[in-house]
């Protein structure tokens, strides 16, 4: 008998009845430390007093109206975000995926609108996750998420990360620009060298294409910086968001430059949830604490006192764990193991984690954690280790 909620996961056996802060309770108590949080979306944490007051006053109010009519919530969260970043205008939808499926409209829309109609491919690269609709999954690009789905959507090519000479040969009169994760999370936490990035810049500039990062994941916060990109010299010219934007409210978004903008006209896309008046609310709640003196500069020391926790584990274990990878609080635990023994092992300690590629578990606490928590939580991968390593020795 199937059940009634389609077997499309994989679920643990546990069901959270309440959260607080880095914690998460099951009915009957148990208590779990969250190194997950949601897959980086609970990024202020569970029950947070500001956002839970935020969403609640404005559930008393509206909660949808649709893009029919002006939404004053929509319109100061774009001005927010515009002021902290490269973009000149945004768009407000409901997901990643569908984030970069705007992205992607919006590539191909101002290509067209600047007499090119031939450029309509997006470059993408190996090992990137950008969600999972028809479009999205063939930016994706991974055989495993595609199957039964083919075929491929046309129009978007890849090639392997920080391969110059490919690069260069991939770009022909029918691209259009490229999609690119600054941080790949699902496929194990690489990070881009920056010298790649200021490349598909300076190709971008000289040839009149579009360089579009992928910040659903790495965004709002999540490496100390505000957007990833900003730990660099170079600018995208338009950028998804979605997972933490919002506290844990769905909510995705793309930010772009006015030359790519301009072109999104009424009738070109659309949205009926997308910045409606209690998601936004949601989303100005979370600016506000990631905005506030010191948070960021929290998020950098913070993540690196965990990143030198992890590393500590890996001197311990070097059976186990093998590398830490990342920036911020968006961290990943190499292991010589498959992930998901390293997350079951972990969940036997009341940790959650995430698992990810390449035998990395993704360790992305909600970004209010303190270094106590973060001890408290590699001292439960310390348990986790010792667990697997008796295993290992009585096989």
């Amino acid at each position: 008998m199937i059940p009634v909620l389609m077997p499309t996961y994989n679920r643990a056996d546990l069901a959270f009845a309440q959260g607080q802060g880095s914690w998460l309770f099951t009915e009957d108590k148990r208590r779990f430390l969250d190194f997950g949080a949601g897959i980086a979306t609970s990024s202020i944490g569970h029950n947070h007093p500001h956002l839970a007051n935020a969403i609640a006053e404005q559930a008393k109010l509206v909660l949808h109206v649709s893009n029919l009519y002006r939404i004053p919530q929509a319109e100061k969260l774009a001005e927010r975000l515009v002021e902290i970043s490269f973009a000149d205008s945004v768009f407000f939808c409901n997901s990643g995926a569908e984030a970069n499926e705007g992205l992607i409209k919006g590539i191909r829309r101002a290509q067209f609108k600047n007499g090119h109609p031939e450029r309509t491919d997006i470059i993408c690269f190996e090992h990137a996750f950008h969600g999972r609709t028809l479009a999205t999954l063939t930016a994706t690009g991974n055989p495993k998420y595609l199957e039964g789905f083919e075929p491929r959507l046309p129009g978007i090519k890849h090639i392997p990360l920080n391969d110059l000479e490919a690069l260069h040969k991939a770009v022909d009169e029918h691209t259009a620009g490229f999609l690119i994760e600054p941080i790949q999370g699902e496929s194990g936490v690489n990070t881009v060298p920056v010298e790649f990035l200021r490349e598909l810049r300076k190709i971008c500039d000289e040839k009149g294409l579009f360089l579009g990062f992928d910040e659903v994941q790495c965004g709002m916060g999540r490496t100390g910086k505000m957007f990833a990109y900003q730990w660099t010299d170079i600018e995208p010219d338009i950028m998804s968001l979605a997972k933490g934007i919002a506290g844990g409210v769905p909510m995705g978004a793309f930010l772009a430059k006015e030359s790519i903008a301009k072109h999104l006209t009424p009738g070109t896309h659309g949205s009926t949830f997308g910045g409606n008046p209690l998601a936004c609310a949601a989303a100005n709640a979370v600016l506000d604490i990631l905005l506030a003196p010191g948070f960021l500069d929290h998020v950098i020391k913070t993540g690196n006192y965990l990143q030198n926790e992890l590393q500590s584990l890996v001197t311990q274990y070097p059976a186990i764990f093998e590398a830490v990878k990342g920036k911020g609080l968006m961290l990943g635990l190499k292991g010589k193991l498959p992930p998901t023994e390293i997350q079951n092992a972990a969940l036997h300690q009341n940790l959650l984690t995430v698992a990810a590629g390449n035998n990395v578990v993704r360790i992305i606490p909600p970004l209010i954690i303190s270094e106590e928590e973060c001890k408290d939580g590699a001292n439960r991968l310390a348990e986790a280790a010792k667990q697997l390593q008796k295993v290992m020795e009585q096989n």
